[in-house]
C-alpha cells in the first residue's frame, strides 16, 4: 500500500476506475454544492483513471496546471473542467431534477 494514501483511498481508486462509478462520484460532489468537494472529486477520479500526468496529457494541459486547477484554492474555468473530464473519459451533462420537471 502507498504510504501516502489513506486506507480507503486504494479501494476508492479501484472503484473509480469504472466510468459509471466515477460519474456518480462527481455528480454527488456537484450536488453537495461545495467547490472544494467538487475539486477533490476531480482529483480522486484523475488519480484513479490514469494519474494526473495521464489526465493532463489527454486534456492537453500541463501537469502543473492540472494540479493547480484542482487544488483546494483552484478556480478552474468551465472550458478547463470540460477538458479535464474529457481527459478522464467523462463528460458534463445536465438533467432535470425530477421527472416532474421534464
Amino acid at each position: 500500500m502507498n504510504s501516502k494514501s489513506m486506507p480507503y483511498e486504494d479501494d476508492l481508486h479501484v472503484w473509480l476506475q469504472d466510468a459509471g462509478n466515477a460519474a456518480e462520484y462527481i455528480n454527488a460532489a456537484i450536488e453537495d454544492g461545495d467547490r472544494e468537494v467538487f475539486l477533490l472529486s476531480l482529483r480522486d477520479v484523475a488519480k484513479a483513471r490514469g494519474g494526473m500526468t495521464t489526465v493532463a496529457e489527454k486534456a492537453q494541459l500541463g501537469r502543473e496546471s492540472l494540479y493547480k486547477m484542482l487544488s483546494k484554492r483552484g478556480n478552474p474555468e468551465f472550458k478547463s473542467i470540460a477538458s479535464v473530464l474529457h481527459g478522464m473519459g467523462l463528460r458534463l451533462t445536465v438533467e432535470p431534477e425530477s421527472k416532474l420537471a421534464a
